[in-house]
């Protein structure tokens, strides 16, 4: 590794060593498609150098060998997240509230939550409270309302963010999940929704990205 180039050349990938001091966090791995005797030569790397490791969309197989290296590695089978802190981190003084609309969103929201305790960030949930039974949501006014940063993670047609912006002050970063009827179309429906929603001070990440809404509401929340 090049002391001036900020990164660690491994042949096959350039790990970013410099990507802490300018985000606040090390590199995250982002896991599918990756060769397995590669990704062990990254996160082997990465160890070493005592940085924070965060792999996304890790099944469970690929935690299980890369365990094997790395004995202390952790993993949340329902964010499919592994992880490890070279140091632990101070809490954040603002909350961060992840809220889903029904219980098949709860692997997604789940991304963004342990994505967001990964980061030092304070984190409650709020699930199953989707537009069907909007009552549900109304009962938790004033946990809305407490939060810094919020996450609505939803699938279907996706109307919940809009609403949830409609109540609060607070920034919304929402997320559209694949799940849904067939007219969903694997998310779109709800991606579209989100995007044109009317209700201001809503961001929209991409389809089932959980860790990507975890990472921006982290970066709010810590500012």
């Amino acid at each position: 590794m090049s002391q001036g180039l900020g990164f660690c050349d491994l042949g096959f990938a350039k790990f970013d060593t410099d990507r802490k001091k300018r985000k606040g966090f090390t590199e995250v791995i982002y896991c599918p498609g990756k060769d397995l005797g590669h990704l062990k030569i990254i996160i082997k790397k990465a160890f070493k150098l005592k940085e924070d490791l965060l792999l996304t969309k890790l099944d469970k197989t690929t935690y299980s060998s890369l365990k094997k290296i790395i004995p202390v590695l952790k993993y949340n089978p329902l964010a499919k997240i592994g992880y490890h802190l070279a140091e632990p981190k101070s809490l954040s003084k603002g909350m961060v509230l992840v809220i889903c609309a029904g219980t098949s969103d709860v692997p997604i929201a789940e991304e963004a939550v342990q994505t967001l305790e990964v980061m030092g960030n304070r984190v409650e949930k709020l699930y199953d409270v989707g537009v069907a039974g909007v009552h549900r949501l109304m009962n938790n006014i004033d946990k809305l309302k407490k939060a810094k940063t919020i996450i609505v993670v939803a699938g279907m047609e996706g109307a919940l963010p809009s609403l949830v912006s409609g109540l609060v002050k607070a920034p919304i970063i929402a997320v559209p999940t694949s799940c849904g009827y067939g007219s969903s179309f694997q998310g779109l429906a709800a991606l579209l929704t989100m995007l044109n929603g009317c209700s201001p001070g809503v961001t929209v990440v991409n389809i089932d990205n959980g860790f990507g809404a975890g990472y921006f509401a982290s970066l709010i929340n810590r500012s």
